[in-house]
Order: C-alpha cells, then structure tokens, then sequence
C-alpha cells in the first residue's frame, strides 16, 4: 500500500512526487518505465529551461536533476525499468519490473505518463517506406544520447519545438537543412525557437506547403512539396523536388492515455487527456492528472507548476483531506481550442490557474472569463499565438462569487 503513486518519472512525476511528500504523504512511490528518471529532458540538451521556476537558463538534464536529487533527498521510492501494466477504478496498479509482475494498492494515484509523437502513418504521409525517416523526438534521442549521426541533407515536416531545435541541433552537428515545411498559416513551435532556431541559420520555413511524396527505397532520396491553400488543395505548379537523406517528423503530440483508458477515466475530445477539476483530479475519484498526458504544453516550467497542484491535492485525498464542494463547468468560446481545468471548485483554497490556447494568432488581444454576460476577469496580451498557452488565475474570493458555467474567450485582431 503506498500514500500516492505516481505513474512517471519526467518532469511532471517528478513535481508530483516531491510535492505529495511535501504535504504530508507518507510513502510516495514513482513507476517509470525507462532506465532513469527525467523523461524526455534528458535527451533535451540545449539551454532555456528553468526560467520561470529557478529565475536561470538551464539544459534540460540540468533541469531535471534539480528534483531528482531532491527526490533522493526526500527518500521517495522510486522503480526504475518498470512497466505499468493495468490501473482499475479502485487504484490498484499492475506492474512489471525487475521482481516480475506485482500489484501496488494506491490511497491515490497521479497519471504522470507524458506523450508520444506522431508518426508518418498517423499523418498518412504517400511514398516508399525507406529508411531516413524519423521522428524528429527520436533523433533527438539517437544524436544527443546514442551519439550517432542521422543524416547530412534534411527536411524536417512539422514546425513543431522538438524539429525547430532539430533543425539548429543538425545544423550544429554539419547537416545541411534545406527546409522547414508547416501546412498551417504558422508555426506550432515557439517563436523563440523559430528566432534562434531558423533565423539564426538562414533555415527557411514553408509555411502553407505539405509533403506529397516520399522517394527512396533503401534510403529517402527527396521529397516532393508544394504549396495548399486555405481549403487544403494543391496549388497546381507549385510542386517542387527537394533532395535529402533524412526526413525529421514534427506532426504533433498525442498523450500517452492507454492507462487512462484502463482506468476508466473520462477524456476530453479538446486536449486529449483526462477531463479535470481544479484540484487535477479526473472523473475517477483519487486518480489525478499533470503534465502533457493531460495536455501538451509548450515549456516544462508549466508542467512543474501544474504538476504540484496534482501531487499536492493526491496526498490530501489520501489523507481524507481533499476540499470537496460545488464544481461549475468551464468551456471554450469563441477563438478558444480548448480550457483547462473543465471543472472549477468554488472552494478551492489555493485558487485557480486557467490554461488554453487560441485557435489563430491575434494581436492586441483580450482574454476574457465570463459567467453569461458578466465579465469575471480580463488579461490584455499584446500577442497571442496557438503555440504558446495561455494562463489567468482566478483568486478564491473570485471563485466564490461564481453561481454558473464559465466561458473563456479571446477577443483582438485575427492574423490568419
């Protein structure tokens, strides 16, 4: 039997844990099924982690083992190399590790599982199957880990954070990268990223174009792009031939959610993970939610924030000290994908935080919380793209006064 049980040992397990031990959790256990803790920072070698919560520019590994040594500080237990194989309703949790496989009983439990990228089948990408094709997460993690090479001419498909820092990470290693091509009107990776990451090395970025074909059949030879306009359609004489070893896929983020689904736990169609309360809690009572198998975020600072809300709330359930009390529903509204948490407590002593993300960028733009035709809060950004969450906090006394459904929306000029 253990307090609470954290399925994941990256960034948001990791802030789970620590913050569960720290509210009064007695045995904190993390389940991770690879050979050491930190996730996916550990193959994210380049700097600017760690700005909103240590104030400094630090590596990914950097990152990480601030809390990992903090959880060997803590005492928490952690099992390396272990697979999780079932979660039910009532928090048992089947695993396979070193010992076989063992039946943990959770008081709670904190879904912590991260994503997965997607893959060429999933975008239906035409052409050969050669080899030279890779997601551009696992070529991160074959140059920065295994140190090997992936290819010398490349085109990376996607714009997302893991292929903009592909790109400059190739670059860096003597790899000529002939194109970014995005099939949106924008980018879906920071514009820091495309700053440092294209600019800085005269990579271009074709936006509005798609891959049509893939050639090769033992290695990818090139690839054939054109341009598509704003009904998805070829624009005729734009297609163009571009010759490369190596295509880089960066299509996008799916959480991991197989466990979920054992579990039972009611998904959002918007984010792709569980549907939350303020606390993180999902529709299954004790079983918690952080981090990008919730949703996907764009900076890991936000997976620690988010995630000390999941484990600080697991180790009040499973001490019966949980806050329970009227839960009203929020929704997106117009120029709004999605929002999260789905659910607000209105007693929720710790306030709190709205994430959500817009469905185009605007400029000179409002983010505004309403209940019906009363305004509740309002936040001007000067920019607001879909790549970049958006945050605004409700304090308890603003909770409080709330009787209905919640809408968030963002109101400015559209920059299709």
């Amino acid at each position: 039997m253990a307090d609470v049980i954290v399925i994941g040992g990256g960034p948001a397990g990791l802030g789970a844990a620590l913050e569960a031990k720290k509210t009064g959790a007695e045995s904190v256990v993390i389940l991770e099924r690879d050979r050491e803790l930190g996730g996916i920072l550990n193959q994210c070698i380049h700097n600017g982690f760690g700005l909103h919560e240590f104030q400094e520019e630090l590596t990914g590994p950097e990152y990480a083992q601030r809390f990992i040594n903090q959880v060997k500080d803590e005492e928490i237990d952690v099992y390396l190399n272990t697979m999780v194989l079932d979660l039910t309703e009532d928090r048992k949790v089947t695993v396979l590790g070193d010992e076989g496989v063992q039946v943990i009983q959770g008081k709670s439990v904190v879904l912590a599982m991260g994503c997965r990228e997607r893959t060429a089948g999933a975008i239906d990408l035409q052409g050969y199957r050669p080899a030279g094709v890779y997601n551009a997460g696992m070529a991160q993690r074959i140059l920065n880990m295994e140190g090997y090479q992936v290819g010398r001419e490349v085109v990376i498909y996607g714009s997302g954070d893991i292929g903009l820092i592909m790109a400059r990470r190739m670059t860096l290693e003597g790899a000529k990268v002939k194109a970014v091509v995005e099939v949106m009107p924008h980018s879906s990776g920071l514009y820091r990223n495309i700053a440092q990451c294209l600019e800085d090395y005269d990579i271009p970025l074709l936006l509005r174009h798609q891959i049509q074909k893939v050639y090769g059949k033992d290695r990818i030879e090139g690839v054939t792009i054109s341009q598509i306009d704003d009904q998805w359609r070829t624009v005729e004489g734009t297609e163009k031939i571009i010759s490369c070893d190596t295509l880089l896929l960066s299509v996008g983020l799916i959480p991991e959610n197989e466990l979920s689904e054992k579990g039972n736990v009611p998904l959002d169609s918007g984010t792709k993970g569980a549907i939350v309360n303020s606390t993180m809690e999902t529709g299954i009572p004790g079983i918690f939610s952080c981090g990008n198998v919730l949703h996907v975020h764009d900076i890991v600072d936000f997976v620690t924030k988010e995630s000390r809300i999941a484990g600080r709330n697991a180790a009040r359930f499973a001490r019966n000290e949980l806050p329970r009390g009227e839960e009203i529903p929020t929704r997106p509204g117009k120029g709004v994908t999605y929002t999260l948490p789905q659910k607000l407590m209105l007693e929720d002593p710790d306030g709190v935080t709205l994430f959500l993300r817009s469905d185009v960028i605007y400029k000179k733009a409002r983010v505004k919380v309403k209940e019906g035709d009363r305004l509740v809060k309002e936040k001007r950004e000067r920019l607001i793209v879909p790549s970049e969450m958006v945050q605004i906090t409700l304090d308890p006394e603003e909770l409080r006064e709330l009787n209905g459904e919640i809408i968030v929306e963002i109101v400015g000029e559209k920059n299709d």
